[in-house]
């Protein structure tokens, strides 16, 4: 330890106790994998939930060490029985605290087009997903949360950007109130 009672940084040992301390001490920010699947309609594939009143989409939050894409990847295999590929990033998320949550940030990742006939073979995780249901993009601010239809709104407006969104509670930056 150096006399301030931080570790000598100017070893590794004493780095990567620094790092230590850091790690313990810094806050800890929850992120969530999310995916958009559509069929050739169009329209949105939503989960009802067991554990809370709106629908949402396939994904859920990131495992300690585990990418925002993989979480993806690994959420609909465990709870739809179905294994998915990730074409792109649509938009990162910045998520205020909301009923009893602490912030987060969002990774929202284009999972393609689907037939309508992809729902029929799930094999749903009955203790997270009742059911789920392809929602037309119009209908969708009826079944899910206020920021998860502003963030679809965001990403399905025309054919969408070329490039991820970034985004604060579903809105760009400086166009909030």
């Amino acid at each position: 330890m150096a006399d301030s009672g931080r570790p000598d940084t100017s070893t590794e040992s004493g780095r990567r106790s620094f790092i230590h301390i850091l790690n313990a001490k810094l806050p800890r920010k929850r992120n969530i994998g999310q995916g958009l699947l559509r069929n050739e309609d169009g329209d949105v594939l939503l989960c009802q939930l067991t554990y809370k009143a709106e629908w949402d989409l396939p994904g859920g939050v990131v495992d300690p060490m585990e990418s925002p894409a993989a979480c993806v990847v690994r959420e609909i295999s465990e709870e739809l029985g179905v294994s998915v590929g990730i074409e792109r990033l649509l938009a990162v998320n910045w998520l205020p605290p909301w009923r009893g949550w602490d912030d987060a940030v969002l990774f929202l990742y284009d999972l393609g087009v689907v037939p309508r006939s992809f729902t029929d073979d799930l094999t749903l995780l009955p203790r997270e997903i009742k059911d789920v249901h392809w929602v037309a993009p119009k209908d969708i601010g009826e079944h899910v949360a206020p920021y998860a239809a502003r963030l679809l709104e965001q990403v399905l407006e025309g054919d969408g950007p070329a490039y991820p969104l970034y985004l604060e509670n579903s809105e760009i930056p400086g166009s909030m109130a």
